[in-house]
């Protein structure tokens, strides 16, 4: 059974890179009717909080990606101090002592002499008595993962078939000197023991895929296939940053930005595929194809997302916006028809109240000096009303008997007068609604 993962680190809220990954793992767990895992990666307890995990809960329900299991590292330290034990047991993690700053030398003077800067393994010559000293001095060293020096293949559902010389890459630190686990060893555990068949991540990760295969296959698991997406820029390809609030979800929610908008675009970025807003979860799941993806840089635009969440705001049926409608004090006799007129005129749901704020108070009059006695002319034709969908061209058309004028310069004017502004609904289906609240 296919089983994915969504690991993020309660350390912060999500944004648009993070819900990428987990996208793509929600729909291929889907796709083959599997299992999708929400796995918390809190073993650094100074950073992870309460408050951002239930944030990113909050943010996955609101997009609708429910997960089949949740999980926590947190309780599973006992877990990864097995793993260790018997990594050391089998002579692949050993104890190192470096500060820092020793290995910046290092890694400076290998360059300087054309090697590639990976850790030089001087802590395996160490004997016990050394490290009992450096220990005294320096405290517990940390502990790195030793790569057997060969090439690490293997087939990238994005990338193709990819080849990675161990020799070429440092020993991973798996533990620090403080003893929290780094990401890699708790993940690796993880991935075993909760039977993980398929990981998708950022192209960033590649060379940590190389050193994970070596160290699933230690501790006798069997190795998920794995496929990198593309890293998203900005519009001009310029590196995202994730202090730009706007690209963190709770902030797209607060501007309205829709669900079905935002996971529509991000399941088609970067694949040969052209982005089409989807209606449900379905959709998305049928359309995903993982070998449509490429591997160059994509490009994401906040504002690409606005033209979709406006499609996907019109197309709502009154059912599904009834209760919002009814919030605002529309009356239930004219909730629908007001529905009906403002839909197409709204960029996110939280527009509607402007519209009904129109409809309910009225507008400031928007009339230019030549258009005064134009319209002070027309507003003496206006019939008694009641008003209904037929009003505006039987008013339209007997101002434009008594004026001359036609086209924009009759319509423009009295749009302008009605609702203070140059653009706006059907003013077929408004001006009932005007005459329904100024009577009400």
């Amino acid at each position: 059974m296919t089983t994915t993962r969504f690991a993020p680190s309660p350390t912060g809220y999500i944004h648009i890179g993070n819900l990428r990954t987990a996208l793509m793992n929600y729909l291929i767990a889907k796709q083959a009717g599997g299992t999708f895992i929400l796995r918390l990666d809190d073993t650094d307890p100074v950073r992870s909080t309460k408050e951002y995990a239930d944030a990113i809960k909050e943010d996955l329900t609101w997009l609708g990606l429910t997960w089949d299991r949740e999980e926590t590292q947190s309780t599973r330290l006992a877990r990864y101090d097995a793993a260790a034990d018997e990594l050391r047991a089998s002579g692949r993690l050993y104890e190192c002592f470096e500060t820092p700053t020793e290995l910046d030398l290092k890694r400076k003077k290998q360059l300087n002499m054309g090697k590639p800067p990976v850790y030089d393994r001087s802590a395996l010559a160490l004997s016990d008595a050394e490290k009992d000293v450096l220990r005294a001095e320096r405290g517990a060293g940390h502990w790195r993962f030793k790569l057997d020096h060969e090439r690490i293949e293997f087939t990238d559902g994005i990338l193709g078939d990819i080849s990675i010389d161990a020799a070429s890459v440092s020993d991973p630190v798996l533990i620090r000197g403080d003893g929290q686990y780094l990401y890699t060893l708790a993940s690796v555990c993880d991935d075993v023991d909760f039977g993980i068949t398929y990981v998708v991540r950022g192209s960033d990760h590649v060379t940590n895929t190389a050193t994970q295969i070596q160290i699933i296959r230690a501790l006798g698991g069997t190795v998920p296939r794995f496929a990198h997406h593309s890293l998203l820029t900005g519009p001009q390809g310029e590196a995202l940053s994730k202090r730009l609030g706007t690209l963190a979800l709770r902030d797209l929610r607060e501007q309205g930005i829709e669900p079905m908008a935002l996971l529509s675009l991000l399941a088609r970025l970067g694949s040969a595929d052209p982005v089409e807003l989807r209606r449900s979860h379905d959709e998305l799941i049928q359309g995903f194809d993982l070998s449509k993806f490429g591997s160059a840089p994509t490009k994401f635009d906040v504002e690409d997302l606005k033209p979709l969440t406006h499609k996907t705001v019109a197309g709502l049926p009154f059912s599904e916006m009834k209760d919002a409608i009814a919030e605002l004090g529309v009356p239930d006799a004219i909730a629908e028809d007001f529905w009906a007129m403002a839909h197409d005129n709204i960029a996110t749901r939280k527009d509607i109240a402007d519209w009904w704020a129109l409809c309910r108070d009225g507008a400031t009059p928007l009339i230019d000096d030549e258009d005064k006695e134009f319209v002070e002319t027309a507003m003496g034709l206006l019939p008694d009303g009641p008003f209904d969908g037929t009003t505006w061209k039987a008013w339209t058309s007997a101002v434009k008997e008594a004026t001359g004028r036609k086209g924009r310069g009759l319509f423009m004017p009295l749009r302008k007068a009605l609702t203070g502004m140059e653009h706006g609904p059907d003013m077929s289906k408004l001006l009932p609604l005007l005459q329904n609240i100024s009577r009400g």
